[in-house]
Protein backbone atom coordinates (compact mmCIF):
# COMPACT_ATOMS: atom_id res chain seq x y z
CA UNK A 1 0.00 0.00 0.00
CA UNK A 2 1.52 3.74 -0.61
CA UNK A 3 -0.23 6.93 -0.08
CA UNK A 4 0.30 9.76 -2.68
CA UNK A 5 -0.18 13.45 -3.57
CA UNK A 6 0.24 14.74 -6.89
CA UNK A 7 0.87 18.10 -7.95
CA UNK A 8 1.32 19.86 -11.84
CA UNK A 9 5.15 21.13 -12.14
CA UNK A 10 7.18 22.94 -15.09
CA UNK A 11 10.17 20.90 -16.20
CA UNK A 12 12.79 23.93 -16.28
CA UNK A 13 14.23 23.12 -20.26
CA UNK A 14 10.98 22.28 -21.26
CA UNK A 15 7.50 24.09 -21.84
CA UNK A 16 5.46 20.99 -21.17
CA UNK A 17 4.36 20.56 -17.38
CA UNK A 18 4.92 17.05 -15.71
CA UNK A 19 3.24 15.30 -13.63
CA UNK A 20 5.51 14.98 -10.04
CA UNK A 21 4.40 11.92 -7.47
CA UNK A 22 5.83 12.94 -4.20
CA UNK A 23 7.50 10.18 -2.33
CA UNK A 24 9.90 9.82 0.88
CA UNK A 25 12.76 9.30 -1.58
CA UNK A 26 11.96 11.79 -4.45
CA UNK A 27 10.67 15.86 -3.94
CA UNK A 28 10.07 18.22 -6.36
CA UNK A 29 13.29 19.78 -5.67
CA UNK A 30 14.93 16.89 -6.35
CA UNK A 31 13.14 16.71 -9.77
CA UNK A 32 14.25 20.79 -10.38
CA UNK A 33 18.02 19.93 -10.00
CA UNK A 34 17.84 16.64 -12.38
CA UNK A 35 16.06 18.61 -15.02
CA UNK A 36 18.47 21.32 -14.63
CA UNK A 37 21.23 19.54 -16.16
CA UNK A 38 22.93 20.02 -19.28
CA UNK A 39 21.44 16.29 -19.86
CA UNK A 40 17.48 16.84 -20.56
CA UNK A 41 16.82 12.94 -20.32
CA UNK A 42 14.72 13.54 -18.16
CA UNK A 43 12.54 15.99 -19.31
CA UNK A 44 12.65 14.56 -22.76
CA UNK A 45 11.35 11.54 -21.48
CA UNK A 46 8.28 13.59 -19.29
CA UNK A 47 7.61 15.12 -22.27
CA UNK A 48 7.50 12.18 -24.33
CA UNK A 49 5.17 10.41 -21.78
CA UNK A 50 2.69 13.91 -22.19
CA UNK A 51 2.57 13.98 -25.68
CA UNK A 52 1.58 10.09 -25.44
CA UNK A 53 -1.16 10.71 -23.13
CA UNK A 54 -2.68 13.40 -25.11
CA UNK A 55 -1.94 12.35 -28.16
CA UNK A 56 -0.51 15.59 -29.35
CA UNK A 57 3.01 13.63 -31.17
CA UNK A 58 3.89 15.46 -34.18
CA UNK A 59 0.99 17.28 -33.72
CA UNK A 60 -1.08 14.74 -36.57
CA UNK A 61 -2.44 11.40 -37.00
CA UNK A 62 0.02 8.76 -38.17
CA UNK A 63 -0.26 7.75 -41.78
CA UNK A 64 -0.95 3.97 -40.95
CA UNK A 65 -4.30 3.04 -43.48
CA UNK A 66 -6.12 0.18 -41.51
CA UNK A 67 -8.63 1.28 -38.80
CA UNK A 68 -7.61 -0.05 -35.13
CA UNK A 69 -10.56 -1.50 -32.73
CA UNK A 70 -9.14 -1.84 -29.28
CA UNK A 71 -11.01 -4.30 -26.77
CA UNK A 72 -10.72 -5.60 -23.56
CA UNK A 73 -8.57 -8.73 -23.72
CA UNK A 74 -9.37 -10.90 -20.78
CA UNK A 75 -11.89 -11.04 -18.08
CA UNK A 76 -16.25 -10.36 -18.10
CA UNK A 77 -16.18 -7.98 -19.87
CA UNK A 78 -13.85 -9.25 -23.08
CA UNK A 79 -16.64 -11.95 -23.15
CA UNK A 80 -19.55 -9.67 -23.21
CA UNK A 81 -18.04 -7.94 -25.85
CA UNK A 82 -17.11 -10.62 -28.11
CA UNK A 83 -20.66 -11.89 -27.69
CA UNK A 84 -22.21 -8.63 -28.10
CA UNK A 85 -20.05 -8.31 -31.93
CA UNK A 86 -20.90 -11.42 -32.50
CA UNK A 87 -24.73 -10.91 -32.06
CA UNK A 88 -24.63 -8.08 -34.21
CA UNK A 89 -23.07 -10.40 -36.88
CA UNK A 90 -19.07 -8.50 -36.34
CA UNK A 91 -18.00 -12.17 -34.79
CA UNK A 92 -13.81 -11.58 -34.28
CA UNK A 93 -11.94 -14.06 -35.78
CA UNK A 94 -8.42 -14.53 -33.80
CA UNK A 95 -6.40 -16.86 -35.50
CA UNK A 96 -4.40 -17.83 -31.99
CA UNK A 97 -5.94 -16.80 -28.91
CA UNK A 98 -2.19 -16.49 -27.66
CA UNK A 99 -2.14 -13.25 -30.69
CA UNK A 100 -3.28 -9.67 -29.80
CA UNK A 101 -4.63 -8.66 -33.27
CA UNK A 102 -7.78 -10.22 -34.94
CA UNK A 103 -10.25 -8.97 -37.52
CA UNK A 104 -13.80 -8.86 -38.00
CA UNK A 105 -14.36 -10.67 -41.85
CA UNK A 106 -17.10 -7.69 -42.10
CA UNK A 107 -15.04 -5.23 -41.40
CA UNK A 108 -12.21 -5.52 -43.95
CA UNK A 109 -10.56 -2.14 -43.13
CA UNK A 110 -10.58 -2.70 -39.69
CA UNK A 111 -7.98 -4.68 -36.63
CA UNK A 112 -9.02 -5.85 -33.88
CA UNK A 113 -6.09 -5.16 -31.12
CA UNK A 114 -6.97 -6.34 -27.65
CA UNK A 115 -5.46 -4.58 -24.68
CA UNK A 116 -5.84 -3.80 -21.09
CA UNK A 117 -9.21 -1.63 -20.86
CA UNK A 118 -7.03 1.28 -19.46
CA UNK A 119 -4.40 0.50 -21.76
CA UNK A 120 -7.01 1.14 -24.82
CA UNK A 121 -7.81 4.59 -23.16
CA UNK A 122 -4.25 5.58 -23.50
CA UNK A 123 -3.91 4.49 -26.95
CA UNK A 124 -6.76 6.28 -28.24
CA UNK A 125 -5.57 9.10 -26.57
CA UNK A 126 -1.83 8.74 -28.18
CA UNK A 127 -3.44 7.94 -31.83
CA UNK A 128 -2.29 4.38 -31.58
CA UNK A 129 -6.19 3.32 -31.83
CA UNK A 130 -9.25 4.49 -33.28
CA UNK A 131 -12.08 2.98 -31.69
CA UNK A 132 -12.64 0.95 -28.62
CA UNK A 133 -14.65 -0.55 -26.02
CA UNK A 134 -14.47 -0.44 -22.05
CA UNK A 135 -16.56 0.64 -19.23
CA UNK A 136 -17.12 4.41 -18.48
CA UNK A 137 -15.58 4.19 -15.58
CA UNK A 138 -12.42 3.14 -16.99
CA UNK A 139 -13.03 5.78 -19.49
CA UNK A 140 -13.54 8.79 -17.33
CA UNK A 141 -10.79 7.76 -14.68
CA UNK A 142 -7.79 7.08 -17.72
CA UNK A 143 -9.78 10.01 -20.68
CA UNK A 144 -9.82 12.53 -17.80
CA UNK A 145 -12.20 14.64 -19.41
CA UNK A 146 -9.78 15.01 -23.14
CA UNK A 147 -11.71 16.39 -25.89
CA UNK A 148 -10.08 14.05 -28.29
CA UNK A 149 -12.00 10.78 -26.50
CA UNK A 150 -15.84 10.71 -27.14
CA UNK A 151 -18.37 8.30 -26.24
CA UNK A 152 -20.32 7.02 -29.93
CA UNK A 153 -22.52 4.92 -27.50
CA UNK A 154 -23.06 5.15 -23.94
CA UNK A 155 -25.26 2.09 -23.55
CA UNK A 156 -24.23 -1.45 -24.42
CA UNK A 157 -26.01 -2.79 -21.84
CA UNK A 158 -23.18 -4.91 -19.84
CA UNK A 159 -20.54 -4.45 -17.49
CA UNK A 160 -22.73 -2.63 -15.50
CA UNK A 161 -21.49 -1.26 -11.98
CA UNK A 162 -21.21 1.83 -9.93
CA UNK A 163 -18.21 3.82 -8.81
CA UNK A 164 -19.06 4.35 -5.43
CA UNK A 165 -18.15 6.00 -1.72
CA UNK A 166 -18.09 3.11 0.89
CA UNK A 167 -17.44 4.00 4.96
CA UNK A 168 -17.65 1.41 7.77
CA UNK A 169 -21.24 0.94 9.05
CA UNK A 170 -19.76 1.37 12.62
CA UNK A 171 -18.08 3.66 15.18
CA UNK A 172 -17.73 7.46 14.29
CA UNK A 173 -19.11 6.43 10.98
CA UNK A 174 -22.45 4.44 12.30
CA UNK A 175 -24.69 7.90 12.09
CA UNK A 176 -22.85 9.01 8.70
CA UNK A 177 -25.14 8.38 6.20
CA UNK A 178 -24.55 11.04 3.58
CA UNK A 179 -21.76 12.22 1.40
CA UNK A 180 -22.33 15.85 3.05
CA UNK A 181 -22.81 14.37 6.66
CA UNK A 182 -19.09 13.35 6.20
CA UNK A 183 -18.27 16.35 4.99
CA UNK A 184 -19.52 18.04 8.03
CA UNK A 185 -17.65 15.47 10.39
CA UNK A 186 -15.08 17.24 12.58
CA UNK A 187 -12.80 14.76 12.89
CA UNK A 188 -11.32 15.35 9.07
CA UNK A 189 -8.62 18.30 9.54
CA UNK A 190 -4.86 19.16 7.60
CA UNK A 191 -2.92 16.82 10.14
CA UNK A 192 -5.85 14.07 10.40
CA UNK A 193 -7.24 13.96 6.74
CA UNK A 194 -10.04 11.26 5.95
CA UNK A 195 -7.90 8.37 4.42
CA UNK A 196 -9.64 7.01 1.49
CA UNK A 197 -8.45 3.62 -0.31
CA UNK A 198 -9.14 3.41 -4.40
CA UNK A 199 -7.31 2.87 -7.39
CA UNK A 200 -9.50 5.88 -9.15
CA UNK A 201 -6.82 8.42 -8.44
CA UNK A 202 -8.28 10.82 -10.96
CA UNK A 203 -11.84 10.45 -10.26
CA UNK A 204 -11.49 10.03 -6.52
CA UNK A 205 -10.13 13.02 -5.47
CA UNK A 206 -11.90 15.14 -7.72
CA UNK A 207 -15.06 13.89 -6.89
CA UNK A 208 -14.42 14.45 -2.91
CA UNK A 209 -13.45 17.88 -3.56
CA UNK A 210 -16.24 18.57 -5.37
CA UNK A 211 -18.28 17.48 -2.36
CA UNK A 212 -17.02 20.01 -0.12
CA UNK A 213 -13.80 17.49 1.41
CA UNK A 214 -10.79 19.20 1.28
CA UNK A 215 -8.57 17.20 4.52
CA UNK A 216 -8.40 14.34 2.40
CA UNK A 217 -5.29 11.09 1.66
CA UNK A 218 -5.76 8.98 -0.73
CA UNK A 219 -4.39 5.48 -0.81
CA UNK A 220 -3.61 2.52 -3.23
CA UNK A 221 -3.64 -1.12 -1.81
CA UNK A 222 -2.98 -4.46 -3.50
CA UNK A 223 -5.82 -7.20 -3.27
CA UNK A 224 -9.48 -5.87 -2.06
CA UNK A 225 -10.26 -2.62 -0.79
CA UNK A 226 -12.91 -3.58 1.64
CA UNK A 227 -10.46 -5.01 3.84
CA UNK A 228 -8.61 -1.42 4.23
CA UNK A 229 -11.02 -0.02 6.65
CA UNK A 230 -11.41 -3.10 8.88
CA UNK A 231 -7.35 -3.18 9.09
CA UNK A 232 -7.33 0.36 9.95
CA UNK A 233 -5.32 1.31 6.81
CA UNK A 234 -8.10 3.51 5.73
CA UNK A 235 -11.65 5.35 7.07
CA UNK A 236 -13.34 5.04 3.83
CA UNK A 237 -12.86 3.16 0.11
CA UNK A 238 -14.06 4.07 -3.28
CA UNK A 239 -14.26 1.49 -5.87
CA UNK A 240 -16.78 0.17 -8.10
CA UNK A 241 -19.77 -2.04 -6.71
CA UNK A 242 -22.01 -3.83 -8.47
CA UNK A 243 -24.68 -5.85 -6.05
CA UNK A 244 -23.29 -4.16 -2.77
CA UNK A 245 -23.20 -8.37 -1.58
CA UNK A 246 -19.02 -7.72 -0.94
CA UNK A 247 -19.56 -4.54 1.12
CA UNK A 248 -22.16 -5.64 3.47
CA UNK A 249 -19.96 -9.05 4.41
CA UNK A 250 -17.45 -6.32 4.92
CA UNK A 251 -19.62 -4.00 7.14
CA UNK A 252 -19.54 -1.53 4.71
CA UNK A 253 -22.06 0.92 3.44
CA UNK A 254 -23.07 3.31 0.67
CA UNK A 255 -23.76 6.46 1.53
CA UNK A 256 -26.42 9.13 0.04
CA UNK A 257 -24.80 10.98 -2.84
CA UNK A 258 -21.83 9.24 -2.44
CA UNK A 259 -21.76 7.35 -6.01
CA UNK A 260 -19.47 9.25 -8.34
CA UNK A 261 -21.02 7.77 -11.78
CA UNK A 262 -23.16 4.72 -12.80
CA UNK A 263 -20.57 2.99 -15.41
CA UNK A 264 -21.82 -0.23 -17.82
CA UNK A 265 -19.56 -0.47 -21.36
CA UNK A 266 -19.49 2.04 -24.19
CA UNK A 267 -18.20 2.54 -27.55
CA UNK A 268 -15.26 5.01 -27.64
CA UNK A 269 -13.77 6.86 -30.91
CA UNK A 270 -10.98 9.06 -31.10
CA UNK A 271 -11.90 12.23 -32.55
CA UNK A 272 -8.67 13.20 -34.60
CA UNK A 273 -9.61 9.34 -36.14
CA UNK A 274 -12.90 10.39 -37.05
CA UNK A 275 -11.88 13.47 -38.46
CA UNK A 276 -8.28 12.50 -40.26
CA UNK A 277 -8.53 8.96 -40.70
CA UNK A 278 -9.61 7.50 -43.75
CA UNK A 279 -12.86 5.15 -43.67
CA UNK A 280 -12.69 5.81 -39.78
CA UNK A 281 -16.24 8.12 -39.74
CA UNK A 282 -17.96 5.14 -41.98
CA UNK A 283 -16.58 1.95 -40.06
CA UNK A 284 -17.92 3.67 -37.24
CA UNK A 285 -21.15 4.28 -38.63
CA UNK A 286 -21.47 0.91 -39.83
CA UNK A 287 -20.65 -0.97 -35.82
CA UNK A 288 -23.02 1.68 -34.53
CA UNK A 289 -25.69 1.18 -36.50
CA UNK A 290 -25.40 -2.89 -36.01
CA UNK A 291 -25.35 -1.95 -32.34
CA UNK A 292 -28.34 0.15 -31.78
CA UNK A 293 -30.39 -2.52 -34.46
CA UNK A 294 -29.31 -5.30 -32.09
CA UNK A 295 -29.69 -3.42 -28.40
CA UNK A 296 -32.99 -1.91 -29.69
CA UNK A 297 -34.27 -5.12 -30.55
CA UNK A 298 -32.99 -7.07 -27.42
CA UNK A 299 -35.98 -8.18 -25.33
CA UNK A 300 -38.46 -7.55 -28.44
CA UNK A 301 -41.03 -9.72 -30.18
CA UNK A 302 -42.83 -9.60 -33.33
CA UNK A 303 -46.55 -11.11 -32.85
CA UNK A 304 -48.56 -11.91 -35.91
CA UNK A 305 -52.39 -13.12 -35.36
CA UNK A 306 -55.24 -13.47 -37.60
CA UNK A 307 -58.85 -11.55 -36.65
CA UNK A 308 -61.71 -11.56 -38.93
CA UNK A 309 -63.11 -7.99 -39.51
CA UNK A 310 -65.02 -6.29 -42.48
CA UNK A 311 -62.24 -4.48 -43.88
CA UNK A 312 -58.46 -3.13 -42.53
CA UNK A 313 -60.17 0.07 -41.07
CA UNK A 314 -62.39 -2.02 -39.01
CA UNK A 315 -59.20 -4.38 -37.54
CA UNK A 316 -57.00 -1.35 -36.83
CA UNK A 317 -59.33 0.15 -34.79
CA UNK A 318 -59.96 -2.81 -32.82
CA UNK A 319 -56.31 -3.59 -32.34
CA UNK A 320 -55.31 0.12 -31.31
CA UNK A 321 -58.43 0.01 -28.81
CA UNK A 322 -56.22 -1.92 -26.98
CA UNK A 323 -53.32 -0.40 -24.92
CA UNK A 324 -50.26 -3.28 -25.31
CA UNK A 325 -51.15 -3.53 -29.19
CA UNK A 326 -50.22 -0.40 -30.57
CA UNK A 327 -46.65 -1.83 -31.64
CA UNK A 328 -43.75 0.47 -32.62
CA UNK A 329 -45.26 2.72 -35.17
CA UNK A 330 -48.81 0.90 -35.05
CA UNK A 331 -49.79 -2.05 -36.15
CA UNK A 332 -50.13 -3.79 -39.83
CA UNK A 333 -53.11 -5.08 -41.12
CA UNK A 334 -53.15 -7.13 -44.42
CA UNK A 335 -55.82 -9.37 -45.89
CA UNK A 336 -55.74 -13.16 -45.32
CA UNK A 337 -57.40 -14.86 -48.80
CA UNK A 338 -58.72 -17.76 -48.99
CA UNK A 339 -60.93 -19.97 -51.33
CA UNK A 340 -64.52 -20.55 -50.49
CA UNK A 341 -66.88 -21.84 -53.07
CA UNK A 342 -64.73 -21.34 -55.52
CA UNK A 343 -64.15 -17.52 -54.75
CA UNK A 344 -61.15 -16.00 -53.35
CA UNK A 345 -61.99 -13.73 -50.32
CA UNK A 346 -60.67 -11.81 -47.49
CA UNK A 347 -62.68 -12.18 -44.66
CA UNK A 348 -59.89 -11.80 -41.90
CA UNK A 349 -56.80 -9.89 -41.58
CA UNK A 350 -53.54 -10.58 -40.29
CA UNK A 351 -51.82 -8.05 -38.03
CA UNK A 352 -48.50 -7.87 -37.27
CA UNK A 353 -46.82 -5.49 -34.01
CA UNK A 354 -43.73 -5.33 -32.11
CA UNK A 355 -44.47 -6.12 -28.54
CA UNK A 356 -41.34 -6.07 -25.26
CA UNK A 357 -41.38 -9.41 -23.71
CA UNK A 358 -42.44 -8.10 -20.24
CA UNK A 359 -45.94 -7.84 -22.62
CA UNK A 360 -45.80 -10.30 -24.32
CA UNK A 361 -48.54 -12.64 -22.41
CA UNK A 362 -50.98 -9.71 -22.08
CA UNK A 363 -50.59 -8.59 -25.27
CA UNK A 364 -51.52 -12.23 -26.85
CA UNK A 365 -54.70 -12.04 -24.03
CA UNK A 366 -56.18 -8.74 -25.72
CA UNK A 367 -55.22 -9.95 -29.02
CA UNK A 368 -57.77 -13.15 -28.38
CA UNK A 369 -59.94 -10.36 -26.56
CA UNK A 370 -60.57 -8.81 -29.60
CA UNK A 371 -61.12 -12.06 -31.93
CA UNK A 372 -57.47 -12.90 -32.34
CA UNK A 373 -56.18 -16.75 -33.33
CA UNK A 374 -53.53 -18.35 -34.66
CA UNK A 375 -51.01 -16.11 -32.25
CA UNK A 376 -47.49 -16.71 -33.66
CA UNK A 377 -44.28 -15.33 -31.64
CA UNK A 378 -41.04 -15.03 -32.79
CA UNK A 379 -37.70 -13.01 -31.07
CA UNK A 380 -36.58 -9.81 -33.15
CA UNK A 381 -33.02 -9.62 -34.02
CA UNK A 382 -32.38 -6.36 -35.24
CA UNK A 383 -34.72 -2.99 -35.43
CA UNK A 384 -33.11 -0.11 -37.92
CA UNK A 385 -34.53 3.34 -37.61
CA UNK A 386 -34.15 5.31 -40.69
CA UNK A 387 -31.38 7.01 -39.19
CA UNK A 388 -30.17 6.28 -35.09
CA UNK A 389 -30.30 9.74 -33.30
CA UNK A 390 -26.47 8.78 -31.78
CA UNK A 391 -24.97 8.74 -35.05
CA UNK A 392 -26.93 12.41 -35.76
CA UNK A 393 -25.32 13.54 -32.29
CA UNK A 394 -22.11 12.21 -33.15
CA UNK A 395 -21.60 14.04 -36.32
CA UNK A 396 -22.61 17.65 -34.65
CA UNK A 397 -19.78 16.53 -31.88
CA UNK A 398 -17.98 16.29 -34.86
CA UNK A 399 -19.08 20.00 -36.46
CA UNK A 400 -20.13 18.01 -39.07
Amino acid sequence: MWTFTASFQQCPTSSIPFIAISSPSYSSSSYSRLCSKPSTLICTAVQSQVETLTGTTHGRISDRTEIRFGLPSKGRMATDTLDLLKDCQLSVKQVNPRQYVANIPQLSALEVWFQRPKDIVRKLLSGDLDLGIVGLDTASEYGQGSEDLIVVHEALEYGDCRLSLAIPKYGIFENINSIRDLAQMPQWTEEKPLRVATGFTYLGPKFLKENGLEHVSFSTADGALEAAPAMGIADAILDLVSSGITLKENNLKEIEGGVVLESQAVLLASRKSLLQRKGALDTTHEILERLEAHLRAVGQFTVTANIRGSSAQEVAERVLSQPSLSGLQGPTVSPVFCKRDGKVVADYYAIVICVPKNFLYKSVQQLRAIGGSGVLVSPLTYIFDEETPRWNNLLKELGL
